[in-house]
């Protein structure tokens, strides 16, 4: 019953992996943006994605297209640089659907700092889901406590550092779900980061994905893994390696596996803007694409002291 553990983990992980005691923001340059972006319109010939952002960076709304007549539309509500409240509006035929539109809620309780909670609440006034998540004195996610009409779920999340490396592992009721190894490795043009997940089904390996980065944070390879019940081991299914231009942009993905390998090239067009954010990517030989339309804040004027008018 914790379906929403993943999201957790998504919207807590910090840069090493470590759960801070507060929900990650997202902000401009999550979505490979640069500079004072106000809007983004992302076109793409599968359908059309709106982010829009607030004047400190801050991601405000979304609004995913898909026809017409259907739309998703996302709201993120901010107060003394936390978030606290998100709404998510499903329309169909341009009608609001409240049954599967909700809002999530995120207080925090200032006589028990280790303490954060969420409450889930759908448009018709249905109750859905409550997580309380509890952190730990270097404010470190240890459990969430999840209530919903079908009981209570506890997830509980252990660390054990061993000399460079820290390990994650996420119990749901007990029982091992996710583990997740960050390490550090030294190289002559800098660290890596290497961080492998691993996934168990009832507690037993099932999949896993080991990731490399470079010394400037950019992903240089993924490898996918499966696990071989009889061997019992985990074996290489593919590997994408990826190769980025002088300006860090990205150029190609090498895909390998055992007997095969090929490449997707992708190709960037720029805006005018001194921050050049591309906007347009074509991804060959499949051909695909994508548009982004990108609007600014107006620069603050300097006044004759140097101070934005």
């Amino acid at each position: 019953m914790i379906k929403k553990y993943l999201f957790v983990f998504i919207l807590l992980t910090a840069h090493f992996g470590i759960l801070a005691q507060d929900l990650q923001m997202l902000k401009v340059q999550d979505f490979d943006l640069r500079g004072k972006v106000k809007s983004c319109l992302v076109i793409t010939d599968y359908g059309k994605e709106l982010f829009e952002f607030d004047e400190d960076g801050f991601l405000i709304r979304t609004i995913t297209q898909y026809n017409e007549t259907d739309q998703d539309i996302t709201l993120y509500k901010y107060e003394e640089g936390h978030l606290v409240e998100k709404r998510m509006e499903s329309y169909k035929d341009n009608i609001l659907d409240a049954a599967t539109s909700m809002v999530n809620f995120y207080t925090r309780d200032s006589l028990q700092p280790g303490k954060l909670f969420e409450r889930i609440v759908s448009y018709d006034k249905e109750f859905l889901e409550q997580q309380e998540y509890l952190f730990d004195e270097e404010e470190r996610l240890v459990k969430i406590i999840t209530s919903n009409a079908e009981g209570v779920d506890e997830c509980t999340v252990e660390y054990v550092p061993y000399k460079n490396e820290l390990t994650t592992s996420y119990f749901g009721n007990g029982v091992l779900e996710k583990s997740i190894r960050t390490s550090e490795k030294k190289m002559a043009t800098g660290s890596q980061r290497i961080v492998l997940t691993k996934e168990f089904i009832d507690g037993e390996p099932n999949k896993a994905t080991e990731e490399v980065f470079n010394a400037n944070g950019k992903l240089d390879s993924k490898e996918f893994f499966h696990f071989n019940a009889v061997q019992k081991k985990f074996e290489s299914e593919r590997k994408l390696i990826y190769t980025y231009d002088t300006e860090s942009m990205l150029e190609k993905v090498t895909t390998r596996t055992s007997n095969s390998e090929s490449v997707k090239e992708y190709i960037h067009q720029f805006d005018s803007n001194p921050d050049k954010n591309w906007i347009k990517q074509i991804i060959t030989p499949d051909n695909t694409y994508s548009t982004r339309r990108i609007t600014y804040f107006p620069e603050a004027e300097v006044g004759e002291e140097g101070e934005p008018n």
